[in-house]
């Protein structure tokens, strides 16, 4: 089900290679189908998106009941347990914390010659959340899109999830987004959903940006939009990268590599380790706590394609090969985590030491846990209010202040060849 390799041996170069390579989107004919729904969308409104609604999720829906009532907030209140609601508002105030951390100000520079410099941050005007639904419910991502863009001061927050076909949304979905601080509730899923964020129709408005997981679909769309709309990215399959010595418990490690491999079968669990004794013990414990879990062909499926137990010679080597790597999560399952942290320039989330498991960042640790994948950690970073703001330079000078860089930007501009910029200075002096 998991192979121990040998990182140095032929068989581990390959599996190296194969994790590296893995394409974000393996979408085959899907594209065409996502074209032909957005350009639709774009062209019709209201029109189209009501027809996919009926044709994809068999409800029948309509501008007078698509958007999700005060009613049926109060409902869906009523059908989530007591217990569960006290989780998700205290998993909220942790995330809410965690990003009121990130807040940065505005700032202007004045000098004495007359010249100001400075930088203006404004929230986005309009977000768009996409939630998912289908077989699940995930009140925890709910809360991870919609928090930081709270916490940015975005002034319209607006969510679209798929309905049942009796026109019904998650109880969970609706109590997460409401507690988040969603604005508006939209009864609409899919490529269709995206579509009417990007370009507007009569009653979904335009937004400036959209944000949240989906399947191939959903994310194919997203990238089609860009441009049109900003996103949050185009997100790949779930990954999770274990780097631990024998100082670890095999059976944590078991257990936080099946904690990934169960989302699908694309999903990536791998070890990295120098211990061999290590790598036999934690192979045998997936063998053992598989056979008890419930989503067990999925784990095999996944392991089997994109699982692997890595043994290395040294750390420095494990390292080198954690960075190519670029996980989404890392766990520093070590005896000195810390000391490691300072070599680890690639992951989306590290989590130290050996009672840190990577569910704890999914759902109430309070980092986001919307992580960059497939290699992607190398440049890109998890979702933060960086996300829903936006920032303006500010430049005011004065006459004297301009006599002191006038020739230069004269010179400048003749330079390149752009005479009406060179002019544009010259009159003013």
């Amino acid at each position: 089900m998991i192979n121990i390799i040998r990182y140095n041996d032929e068989e581990g170069r390959r599996l190296t290679e194969s994790l590296l390579s893995r394409s974000q989107l393996e979408h085959g004919n899907v594209q065409q189908t996502v074209d032909k729904i957005l350009a639709d969308i774009k062209a019709n409104g209201d029109k189209a998106l009501f027809a996919y609604t009926k044709e994809f999720d068999k409800f029948d829906v309509s501008k007078d009941n698509i958007l999700v009532t005060e009613n049926e907030i109060k409902e869906a209140y009523s059908k989530v347990d007591e217990d569960l609601i006290r989780v998700i508002k205290r998993a909220a105030d942790r995330i809410r914390s965690f990003h009121e951390k990130q807040k940065t100000n505005s700032w202007l520079e004045p000098s004495p010659n007359g010249e100001m410099l400075g930088q203006l941050i404004r929230p986005l005007e309009k977000v768009g959340v996409y939630v998912p639904g289908g077989k699940a419910a995930y009140p925890s991502s709910v809360l991870m899109n919609i928090i930081p863009a709270k916490v940015a001061g975005v002034d319209e927050i607006i969510m679209t999830t798929p309905p049942s076909a009796e026109g019904v949304v998650y109880p969970t979905t609706i109590v997460a987004a409401h507690i988040a601080g969603v604005d508006k509730i939209y009864k609409a899923g899919g490529a269709q959903a995206i579509g009417a964020l990007a370009f507007g129709t009569e009653t979904i408005p335009k937004v400036d940006k959209i944000v949240g997981p989906g399947n191939i679909f959903v994310a194919l769309a997203k990238r089609s939009v860009y441009g049109y709309v900003n996103i949050d990215s185009v997100a790949g399959p779930s990954e999770i990268l274990i780097l631990a010595d024998n100082s670890a418990d095999p059976v944590y490690v078991a257990a936080d590599l099946l904690s990934q491999a169960e989302h699908d079968e694309l999903a990536s669990a791998v070890l990295i380790t120098d211990s061999y004794e290590l790598a036999e013990k934690v192979k045998a414990e997936v063998e053992k706590q598989t056979a008890a879990l419930e989503r067990r062909e999925i784990i095999e499926r996944s392991l089997k394609n994109f699982g692997a137990i890595i043994v290395v010679d040294n750390f420095d080597e494990a390292c080198e090969l954690c960075n190519r790597i670029a996980p989404e999560h890392m766990e520093l399952s070590t005896r000195e985590p810390f000391g490691l942290l300072p070599k680890i320039r690639n992951a989306g989330a590290i989590f130290l030491g050996h009672y840190t498991p990577e569910p704890l960042g999914d759902y109430m640790a309070g980092p986001n846990h919307v992580l960059p994948t497939g290699g992607t950690a190398r440049f890109f970073s998890p979702l933060s209010i960086d996300d829903y703001i936006k920032r303006s330079s500010i430049i005011s000078f004065s006459r004297s202040a301009l006599e002191e860089l006038g020739e230069d930007v004269i010179k400048f501009a003749e330079a390149e060849g752009l005479t009406a910029h060179a002019n544009s200075v010259r009159v003013r002096l």
